[in-house]
């Protein structure tokens, strides 16, 4: 596997495609990769840290300033630790404020921060996906050397259907491999 002894960083940001990122994590760690997960707080709505520390074997970092065990550089050492980010799913409001430069949470400030390679995931609803705004800031950060796994097409949560799924698991997990191997 390629991304055997990787260091892969995965941000959940809320939106309910969340359910299908431990499967990405359990592929990652299987395929050897060293994984850690940070969350934003939406994210935390829809599928429960613990899930995602028992899948990645490590903790889960939730928040900036956290009650215990706060260091104040923590930003600074996840930002550098990562061969590469992914960041699955990515909501609309996510794509805004790193296109902006916002970092008004511990997942945005670790990617203002680092310099590896990010690899983004939306996932959205079909208008949201399509609006001129959110259109925008994609092709910002695409412009910027943001790396992206485009939504699918199928029906939402919503009961929408069109373009802005989160891809599959398993095809995020290969285009991580692919980024990997071409970096070889």
């Amino acid at each position: 596997m390629s991304a055997k002894g990787k260091k892969v960083i995965v941000g959940l940001t809320g939106g309910i495609a969340c359910y299908k990122v431990p499967y990405l994590v359990r592929s990652l760690v299987k395929g050897e990769a060293e994984v850690r997960v940070i969350m934003t707080a939406a994210a935390a709505k829809f599928i429960t840290p613990l899930t995602l520390e028992t899948v990645s074997e490590n903790p889960v970092a939730l928040e900036m300033f956290p009650r215990e065990g706060y260091i104040a550089t923590r930003h600074i050492d996840l930002a550098q630790w990562a061969d590469l980010f992914v960041i699955a799913p990515a909501t609309a409001n996510f794509l805004g404020k790193v296109s902006s430069g916002i970092s008004d949470d511990l997942l945005t400030t670790v990617i203002c921060a680092t310099t590896s390679p990010v690899m983004i995931a939306p996932a959205m609803n079909p208008q949201m996906w399509h609006n001129p705004i959110t259109q925008r800031n994609h092709q910002a950060l695409k412009e910027l050397g943001y790396l992206f796994v485009e939504p699918s097409e199928g029906e939402m949560a919503c009961h929408d259907w069109g373009v802005g799924r989160m891809s599959e698991p398993d095809d995020i997990f290969e285009q991580i491999n692919s980024y990997f191997d071409a970096q070889q």
